[in-house]
């Protein structure tokens, strides 16, 4: 298990990433902060409140006005609750909004991290896992900050004025051990903050054990290290329960400090009591600041020590995590824009040399591959299945790298290609292409939500698919792989890749599902998009009206084209056969 790493400051690492959190419910904090200030108020009025009805009313014999200082004081607890009642309400408008941001912001960083880098899809799973545990830590002390820090600073303000204006000589009877307690509280919670550390830090290892443990349960069978699988889940079990006993001990040390900062004052102030009603301290004073003690400044400090301690630790902790997850910006994706500022702009697809094989010993797939794909070209790439064609579409893509040779993409090696930068220089379309559940309009428009409504419906009719937006309720219609035939997911896509800006696109078996009409129609709208198309196709009639038709066989491969766009000599090289499966 990895060792947690150094503290750093509390709370920095995650500021900027609560203040996002926070941008935009300014006028619910300041709700918040009004209602906090009702239901803090009153505690100032207690002790008063007790102090009078004892001095001015039944010991100067005036029940009366006694039991009027006591309503006084009831309706003061009463106002209190009533503030505190009503602040849940903007506190909720604040949290929820919060949460939802931070859940988006983590996400999307640990997602793209796990892309950018082509970790394992499992790494995926266990952020996202990780990620949301912490959002609902964060969430949750986030709540109890902003409800209860203010509301506590308020009630100590409160204890300290009202006792220094009902008995200035109790002041540093009750403010000494106050203080004390306060300070000691402060010493422990860096201590508590790296046991909360190693707490989270333990839970994430648990988790990810737990998750590579099921994903390789077959092998794990298989191999008969049943046992050592076992053990090691167990060993992170064992880490995780010894960070939160830890933990524990530190909590209990927080019950120390509300036995000295309010047993403590309490036993100085009656132990002084004689010497105080000596120098003046009148019998409603002393109860009222009893009551300032017992009433007003336990609840709170009971609060400090176990409710905001604890709270406070899992947000910094939480907040300081999140705030690794969510920043993530990938250092290569720079690498498109000078494009534009060439003098001249190169090929969208070039192949220099390419040699692939699946394996080792596997015989060449394709062999001294020489091919370039100029804007405005059209390739149709035909063959029997087995031959390399889907092979030669993914190395165009640059989802493969080759063996040897070098694939070239709008004139930048594809195998340095970010995938970021990979899809703003081609689109792939495979046979079975991904829909996902949500509109229309949504599907068209992924991975770039900002294409307008009228670019959608200038797409749809180029390529004759008015009729998706018919069948399902227009573009805002709910759509999704179980409601989207065959056919109809192949048109989605194609729209898709229509509106994509790559100058370069490559449509594997794309049209499959559809009838000949069809897929004229779409054949003429790509072939009249800007950039360059690469088609891998079985059928001839699409074959014939590219500019270009790249034949491969098991044997060897051919290039053929019309007149005005080959030069006269035909290229030929020899290439091998891929295994069963791997390509159509």
């Amino acid at each position: 298990m990895t060792s947690p790493s150094p503290s750093p400051p509390l709370l920095s690492p995650g500021l900027a990433l609560l203040r996002v959190a926070l941008a935009g419910s300014l006028p619910e904090l300041g709700k918040l902060a009004g209602w906090t200030v009702v239901s803090a108020a009153p505690a100032a009025l207690s002790g008063k409140a007790l102090a009078l009805a004892v001095d001015r009313g039944f010991l100067a014999r005036q029940p009366a006005t006694g039991w009027g200082w006591l309503a006084l004081f009831a309706a003061a607890a009463a106002v209190s609750a009533w503030g505190t009642r009503n602040a849940y309400r903007p506190l909720a408008r604040v949290v929820e909004p919060a949460r939802d941001r931070l859940l988006r912001a983590t996400a999307d960083g640990a997602l793209r991290r796990t892309a950018a880098t082509r970790a394992d899809p499992d790494a995926a799973a266990v952020a996202v896992a990780r990620i949301t545990r912490q959002v609902e830590a964060v969430r949750d002390g986030l709540a109890g900050q902003l409800l209860l820090v203010s509301h506590l600073a308020l009630t100590l303000a409160a204890v300290v004025a009202g006792t220094a204006a009902l008995a200035p000589a109790a002041l540093v009877p009750v403010c000494a051990p106050l203080l004390v307690a306060i300070g000691a509280f402060a010493a422990l919670t860096p201590r508590m903050a790296r046991r909360q550390r190693e707490l989270f830090a333990t839970e994430e290892e648990f988790t990810a054990s737990a998750l590579r443990t099921v994903a390789a349960l077959r092998d794990l069978t298989a191999c008969g290290a049943e046992q050592r699988a076992v053990d090691r889940v167990v060993e992170d079990v064992t880490a995780n329960e010894a960070a939160g006993r830890a933990l524990a001990r530190l909590a209990a040390a927080r019950h120390l400090l509300v036995a000295l900062g309010v047993h403590g004052p309490l036993v100085v102030l009656v132990s002084t009591a004689p010497a105080l009603l000596r120098h003046g301290l009148s019998a409603g004073g002393l109860l009222g600041a009893l009551a300032y003690l017992l009433g007003t400044l336990e609840p709170a400090l009971r609060l400090l020590v176990q409710g905001l301690g604890p709270s406070w630790l899992r947000l910094s902790v939480a907040a300081e995590r999140l705030a690794g997850a969510a920043a993530f910006t990938p250092e290569e994706e720079p690498a498109v824009p000078p494009l534009v500022r060439r003098r001249r702009r190169p090929p969208a697809l070039e192949l220099r040399g390419v040699d692939f094989a699946w394996g080792l010993d596997a015989r060449p797939v394709l062999r001294g591959l020489d091919l370039t794909l100029g804007d405005g070209e059209s390739l149709a790439v035909v063959g029997p299945s087995g031959t390399g064609k889907s092979t030669l579409a993914a190395l165009a893509a640059g989802l493969l790298r080759p063996d040897a040779g070098l694939v070239l993409l709008s004139g930048l090696p594809a195998r340095e290609l970010s995938p970021g930068a990979l899809a703003a220089l081609r689109v792939l379309l495979p046979q079975e292409p991904y829909v996902f559940t949500g509109t229309l309009a949504e599907n068209l428009r992924w991975p770039d939500p900002a294409v307008p409504t009228a670019r959608l419906r200038e797409a749809l009719r180029a390529l004759g698919a008015e009729a998706l937006t018919d069948r399902h309720g227009g573009l805002d219609g709910p759509v999704g792989a179980a409601t989207l035939s065959a056919g109809e997911r192949q048109l989605v896509a194609l729209v898709r890749a229509f509106l994509s800006p790559a100058p370069l696109a490559v449509l594997d078996e794309a049209t499959s599902h559809l009838d000949a009409a069809a897929e004229l129609r779409i054949d003429r709208a790509f072939r009249a998009r800007p950039g360059a198309l690469l088609t891998v196709t079985h059928r001839p009639s699409q074959a014939d009206r590219a500019d270009r038709v790249l034949h491969l066989a098991h044997a060897d491969w051919s290039l053929t084209g019309r007149p005005s766009r080959l030069p006269r000599a035909q290229r030929r090289a020899r290439s091998g056969a891929e295994p069963d499966g791997a390509s159509q």
